[in-house]
């Protein structure tokens, strides 16, 4: 995997913090259509790219605060199997402002590199079954290739099942 493609895309906190870290990626930008409100399926359909490989990044206000959940596009998000990944009892959504204000990014290109307040950070395990996934790379319409353990092992991330189902 390399650090530049014929589809690379701006320099984002995702790509510094990758860089930073010497992690290998592939960046990969697409058209974002702004009338577009589900963001991973989009990039699943602009990229050509199965919707179990894209990864959505969403952010979940628990009783021991602010986690960031990591599931497939083609998934619903557990919040209560993320509450108990992180050893919490209640957990909900959290709020778009919250999210927003606490990563850095906007919703719809958040992603779990670079963000601002470094939060708990837990990855479905599905995504161990891909040799790459996308996840977003800091803006509407650039995702980021990498290899599911480089995403563990930077963010730190909790390795649990967060999808119904």
């Amino acid at each position: 995997m390399a650090r530049a493609s014929k589809t690379a895309g701006p320099t984002t906190a995702a790509t510094v913090a990758l860089t930073k870290a010497d992690v290998a990626f592939t960046p990969h930008a697409y058209h974002h259509d702004d009338a577009a409100t589900d963001f991973g399926d989009e990039a699943a359909r602009a990229l050509g790219i199965d919707p179990a490989r894209v990864f959505k990044t969403l952010l979940v206000d628990t009783d021991a605060g602010l986690a960031v959940a990591v599931v497939a596009v083609a998934s619903m998000l557990d919040v209560k199997a993320v509450a108990a990944a992180v050893g919490a009892k209640r957990a909900a959504m959290a709020d778009k402002a919250v999210a927003e204000r606490k990563t850095g990014y906007v919703v719809g290109g958040i992603s779990p590199f670079g963000q601002k307040t470094r939060l708990t950070t837990v990855l479905d395990d599905e995504a161990l079954a891909h040799d790459t996934i996308f996840v977003s790379g800091g803006r509407r319409g650039f995702d980021l290739e990498i290899v599911p353990a480089d995403l563990v092992r930077l963010t730190g991330a909790v390795v649990a099942q967060i999808r119904r189902g």
